[in-house]
């Protein structure tokens, strides 16, 4: 998936439960507080708020400044529950809420960005759907080695139009989901270095339709205590809808929890992505871990493996302790070669919603070459 799109996709999830949000529709007085402990708490005002609700936050990705801020505003329409009838009993099921965000962006390093996406599911179908878009004009480096001087990193500006949407059901009851993934992706090079691109690189279209399936078998979709979640994408771009280019690509992930004891829980991810054919260079996988800024590690093919640790000290505060390897190689015949990219670091979590089960805090990590600092709302493995 392109920077672009990843970037959109998590401010925008955070920006849905930010903390300083005001609503400027509610018809009724809402408490921040809980009624069980009477500490500071959002799930009522989350729950019951109605109507357009603006949207503050901070952007803390090392690659792009390391600080920045964004603006959304949110609507959110609560969908009723499906109601099925299963041995003669009726059983009520959540569904999720429709949700519609629009607003933009800017960072430390110049870059800023305009858009919106809605994401919900249509009840008749059973289906979960997404669909975003934007404006994005990003300042990145870009790294590769070259013969004189080794590594060496390339400033770039890419101004981007995307469009990434997809339409996944459901099947029966289960937790199984499978469907349809389109990407169109419009991006010119404003900063230019015949060292590093093709001349097709400064101004291209791709254009990419894939398979997308995924298991959701977690017992929160914001910060879960069990479960696993298994997320597949198959893509192929193709001038025959579209595309400047001709190639394959493959992103699995596979997300687990397990409680060792009440108060400890024990997280993992494992994750591969690999593009096969003619692509751009950003469209290139990257090492994705908290502590290494986006992009720094490239190659045709990653792998991940990372654990994270979270300890309930109280109710409300939590410890969290992560710890994660990767490789970006060019080929698989490179792997025994490739260095193994390592980065870590530790954090503090408040459970915010409590009816939500939703805990934000803030993570300080350090990679391989930088130290960087992220705020965390519900999951840092968000996909």
């Amino acid at each position: 998936m392109c920077l672009n799109i990843a970037i959109m996709k998590r401010i925008l999830f955070v920006s849905i439960l930010g903390l300083f949000t005001i609503s400027v529709h509610s018809q009724q007085k809402i408490s921040l507080k809980d009624s069980l402990d009477q500490k500071l708490d959002l799930s009522d005002w989350v729950l019951e708020a109605n109507g357009f609700i603006p949207v503050p936050m901070l952007i803390t990705e090392p690659a792009l400044g390391g600080i920045g801020g964004a603006l959304f505003g949110v609507f959110i329409d609560k969908n009723t529950p499906y109601t099925d009838t299963i041995n003669g009993k009726v059983v009520k099921t959540r569904a999720k809420p429709n949700i519609y965000g629009v607003g933009g962006a800017y960072t430390a390093n110049g870059t800023w960005f305009v858009g919106g996406m809605m994401m919900g599911v249509i009840k008749k179908w059973r289906a979960n759907y997404r669909i975003g878009t934007a404006y994005a004009d990003v300042n990145l480096k870009f790294y590769r080695q070259t013969e004189l001087t080794g590594e060496k990193s390339f400033e770039f500006n890419l101004r981007s139009f995307p469009i990434n949407a997809h339409l996944i059901k459901q099947f029966g009851r289960s937790d199984w989901f499978a469907g349809l993934s389109y990407l169109f992706l419009n991006t010119e090079l404003a900063r230019t270095n015949a060292e590093f691109h093709t001349p097709k690189e400064i101004k291209s279209i791709v254009s990419r339709l894939g398979i997308l399936v995924d298991y959701d078998g977690r017992d929160n979709i914001f910060t879960p205590d069990k479960g696993f979640r298994w997320n597949t994408l198959a893509a192929a771009s193709s001038d025959v809808i579209g595309s400047y280019y001709e190639y394959e690509s493959v992103n699995s992930a596979l997300i687990g929890y397990v409680p060792i004891t009440p108060t400890l829980i024990s997280g993992y991810r494992v994750e591969y992505q690999q593009v096969f054919g003619d692509f751009p260079f950003y469209i290139k996988p990257y090492i994705n871990m908290r502590g290494i800024p986006a992009v720094r590690y490239q190659g045709e093919v990653t792998t991940l493996a990372e654990t994270e640790w979270r300890w309930d000290i109280t109710t409300r505060y939590s410890i969290v302790g992560f710890l994660g390897t990767a490789k970006a190689l060019e080929d698989w015949s490179d792997f025994d070669n490739a260095p193994w990219r390592v980065s870590g670091g530790l954090g503090g979590r408040y459970l915010i919603a409590r009816k939500l089960k939703l805990r934000m805090g803030l993570d300080v990590a350090h990679g391989p070459e930088s130290w960087g600092y992220y705020i965390v709302l519900g999951s840092n493995w968000l996909r």
